[in-house]
């Protein structure tokens, strides 16, 4: 006997096919006509929907934060309003999708939207331009999924360099045109912490320092892991029987796995999460210089984000069949970094992040939920209706 498999994509167009009817109806009403009170439910239920889709689609969108990437700056279960209209509203791409989802249909894995028609990148007018250390929502430009540019996953980051600007990181701080650009007020870097009795910590200690739990670490009896600002780190130091407190080293770091992963380009000279560049971000219309020592940094925003055909032969580089050492670049290009700069997937990893990948920025904090405190304290009342920074 055949298993029964539900058929979410059919069950998806049959709900696309439901609104498009509804929408008919309630365009067609005939003047003088009265309506049914069923009928005035579901024109105001479709109105609603509508005037919902219009308002996050150009205007401003609610979003969580899932990971520890940004803290502290942003928190697990901080819920955000990022706004479209500050870099300008981007027209949805993929224009047919199911109200109030993004890539999924609610308790499936069925893509919640239908891949025709597809429309080009296009930006609405916006109030201002990315600017150095905004926190900017976006699509994950490295995955490899093949959805649409639209539905691919939503990140946030903190903008870390603009089109046309130079970067480098020297052992941990980041320079921007050979200017060191300050750390964030409460970004995080690993810290090992040591006691000398071989004891735990208190939670609630823990909690206050705002220590992301699932992010710290036992190392060995008494020796810790925990990601801190410079502020907590000089409240552990405070502690009882604590001995000693310090950022991973530098050795300690390059011995990490996820080191390895770190973008870089061929050579004697690798580049780590910490020591990394100099890179210039490509702008639109700029020309860069292409050679064997730096096409490894650009091929995927030539070939994948703009569209080329880019192979190398015999150390010489082919766009679109033709022999070149320069390519003329059609968007800009952001390099996005993690406030927990010891514990952020970013730029540093998975290269640019296109215009078009650009959803918009986040302004401010509407609701902040603790899921690691007690029940009667999960809401993180001081965070509420904070704005961004």
């Amino acid at each position: 006997m055949s298993k029964f498999r539900i058929n979410w994509n059919l069950i998806r167009d049959i709900i696309f096919g439901i609104f498009t009817i509804g929408v008919w109806f309630l365009l067609r009403t005939r003047p003088g006509q009265r309506k049914s009170k069923s009928r005035e439910w579901v024109d105001a239920i479709i109105f609603a929907v509508i005037a919902a889709t219009i308002i996050r689609t150009f205007f401003i969108e609610a979003y969580t934060i899932p990971t520890p990437s940004m803290e502290r700056s942003l928190l697990v279960g901080d819920f955000l309003f990022v706004s479209k209209l500050s870099y300008g509203p981007r027209i949805p791409m993929t224009p047919i999708s199911f109200p109030f989802t993004h890539n999924t249909l609610p308790f499936s894995d069925a893509k919640s939207y239908i891949e025709w028609p597809r429309l080009g990148y296009h930006r609405l007018p916006g109030f201002a331009k990315i600017k150095n250390n905004d926190v900017v929502v976006f699509n994950y430009p490295a995955e490899t999924l093949g959805r649409p540019v639209d539905k691919k996953e939503n990140y946030i980051k903190r903008c870390i360099g603009i089109p046309g600007d130079t970067l480098r990181i020297i052992d941990r701080q980041v320079y921007i045109n050979s200017v060191p650009v300050p750390l964030p007020d409460k970004s995080e870097y690993n810290y090992i912490v040591r006691k000398s009795d071989n004891s735990g910590f208190n939670e609630d200690f823990l909690r206050k320092l705002h220590i992301n739990l699932t992010e710290a670490h036992v190392i060995a009896p008494g020796v810790f892991l925990f990601p801190l600002t410079k502020e907590s780190a000089e409240k552990m130091k405070d502690q009882p029987n604590v001995e000693e407190v310090r950022l991973y080293s530098k050795e300690e770091v390059e011995n990490m796995n996820r080191e390895s992963h770190v973008t870089s380009p061929p050579g004697d000279i690798v580049w780590t999460k910490d020591n990394f560049g100099p890179l210039y971000l490509p702008k639109r219309g700029a020309t860069v210089h292409l050679d064997m020592k730096n096409i490894s940094i650009y091929e995927k925003a030539i070939a994948d984000y703009e569209g080329n055909k880019l192979e190398v032969k015999n150390e010489k580089i082919f766009i679109n069949d033709v022999e070149t050492n320069q390519y003329i670049f059609q968007m800009d290009y952001y390099f996005m970094m993690g406030d927990n700069r010891d514990d952020s997937a970013d730029s540093r990893y998975w290269g640019f992040v296109p215009e078009n990948h650009i959803v918009g920025k986040a302004v401010f904090i509407w609701m902040s939920w603790d899921n690691d405190a007690p029940f009667y304290a999960r809401i993180r009342w001081n965070r509420l209706f904070h704005t961004i920074h």
